[in-house]
C-alpha cells in the first residue's frame, strides 16, 4: 500500500531546484511522490475527516500541457518515467467546480524539473482549495419570515439552506452571498470574498426593527481560517442592545468605532501580550500579567489589527493573563467594559467586569 499524502502540513518540498536557463542535455528521468505515512496519521487523527489519499486525483503534465500520468495516486506506478523536461504535478482528493454540501476539497501543485538519469523526489503539502459556509438560522427566522428562505450564491451556482441543514455547504473561492427569498422578491444580505481554507460560520438572528443592516463580526483561526459573524436580519447598526449581551457582543473592528461605550461586551482572539507603546508580543513566552491583545484573526501579527485589554487586579488577570495561562493564546473570550481610543497607543478595552473564556 501506498505511503499517505500530507494535509494541511507545514514540512519542505523535497524538490530537485529548476536550473536558471532550463537547459536541458536529453535522455529519461523519473518523478517520484514521497509522503510522510506517520506524519499523515497525526494529522489524520486530529481533523478526522482527512480522505484516503489513495482515492486522490495524481495529474502529471509536462510544460506544453501534454498529461504524463492522470489518474488515482494509488494506481500510479512508484516511479513515473519521463523525458527531461519541466513538469507539473498535482494532486486533488476530488473534482470539485459548483456548490455542494459536505464536500471538502484537498490538493497541492508543484512545478519541478526532472533531469536525465536523476529521480526528482516530490513532497505534496495538500490544503484545503475550497470555502464553506454554515448558517445558523434561529427559529424566529420562520415566525418574521414564513414563506422565506434563504440560498447562498455564487458565480458557479446557488443551494438553498434550509431551516434544519446542520452542514458546510461549500463553494469555489471568491465571492458568496446570503440572500433572503421572501414573497417573490430576492434580498441579497451580505457578501463575503472567502479564500481558500475560509470556514465561516454566520450566526443569524432576527430583529424587532424593519431597518436591514448588517451588523458583523469577525473571528478566524489559523488552521482552517475558521470564521464566526453575527448577522441581524433586519436589524439596525444603531441598535440599542447592540453591546449589551455576550450575543450581540462587538467584533474587534466593530469596537474601534464605539469608543467611550462603557458596560459593553466585545470578543475577539486573544493573540498576544506584553505591550508597550510601540509593539505587541504575539509569541510564547510573555512576562507581563497586566495586559493582552485581541484580534478579529487568531493569526494577527501586526499590533493595527488588535484591541488592548487592560487586566487590572482580580479575577480577569488571574484567568485571562497569558503569563499563567499560555494555552489561552488563540481561544476567544468575551469582555464587558469600557471601550477607549488609546491603551499602549491602540484602541483598547478597560475596566472589566465580566469575561468569558472559550
Amino acid at each position: 500500500m501506498k505511503n499517505k499524502l500530507i494535509l494541511c502540513a507545514v514540512l519542505p518540498a523535497l524538490l530537485l531546484a529548476p536550473s536558471c536557463d532550463k537547459v536541458f542535455s536529453g535522455g529519461d528521468g523519473y518523478i517520484e511522490t514521497a509522503f510522510l505515512e506517520d506524519v499523515y496519521m497525526r494529522t489524520r487523527a486530529v481533523s478526522g475527516n482527512l480522505p484516503d489519499t489513495n482515492s486522490f486525483i495524481l495529474d502529471v503534465r509536462d510544460a506544453k500541457g501534454n498529461t504524463v500520468y492522470s489518474g488515482a495516486y494509488g494506481s500510479a506506478p512508484k516511479s513515473i518515467l519521463t523525458s527531461e523536461g519541466s513538469y507539473t504535478v498535482c494532486a486533488k482528493s476530488r473534482e470539485f467546480s459548483s456548490p455542494e454540501f459536505d464536500a471538502p476539497q484537498y490538493g497541492d501543485s508543484q512545478i519541478v524539473d526532472v533531469r536525465a538519469n536523476e529521480t526528482t523526489l516530490v513532497t505534496l503539502l495538500c490544503h484545503q482549495l475550497n470555502a464553506g459556509i454554515m448558517l445558523k438560522i434561529p427559529s424566529s427566522f420562520l415566525t418574521a419570515y414564513p414563506s422565506g428562505s434563504l440560498h447562498l450564491r455564487s458565480s458557479n451556482g446557488k443551494l438553498l439552506y434550509g431551516y434544519s441543514e446542520k452542514r458546510f455547504a461549500y463553494f469555489p473561492p471568491g465571492p458568496v452571498s446570503l440572500v433572503l427569498s421572501d414573497s417573490g422578491t430576492d434580498t441579497p444580505l451580505l457578501t463575503r470574498n472567502l479564500a481558500e481554507r475560509d470556514m465561516l460560520t454566520l450566526n443569524l438572528s432576527v430583529s424587532k426593527s424593519s431597518q436591514n443592516s448588517s451588523g458583523i463580526s469577525i473571528g478566524i483561526d489559523t488552521t482552517l481560517n475558521r470564521s464566526s459573524e453575527n448577522f441581524t436580519i433586519g436589524g439596525s447598526s444603531g441598535s440599542a442592545d447592540k453591546g449589551e449581551g455576550m450575543d450581540t457582543a462587538f467584533g474587534v473592528g466593530e469596537a474601534k468605532a464605539h469608543v467611550g461605550e462603557k458596560d459593553v461586551w466585545v470578543y475577539g482572539y486573544i493573540v498576544g501580550g506584553d505591550m508597550t507603546s510601540s509593539k505587541v508580543s504575539f509569541t510564547k513566552p510573555f512576562t507581563s500579567r497586566t495586559n493582552m491583545a485581541i484580534a478579529a484573526k487568531s493569526s494577527a501579527k501586526d499590533r493595527s489589527e488588535c484591541l488592548g485589554v487592560q487586566l487590572a487586579k482580580g479575577d480577569a488577570r488571574d484567568a485571562l493573563n497569558l503569563v499563567d495561562h499560555p494555552s489561552n493564546l488563540g481561544r476567544t473570550v468575551y469582555l464587558k467594559g469600557t471601550i477607549v481610543s488609546s491603551y499602549y497607543g491602540i484602541p483598547g478595552i478597560q475596566d472589566i467586569t465580566e469575561f468569558v473564556l472559550q
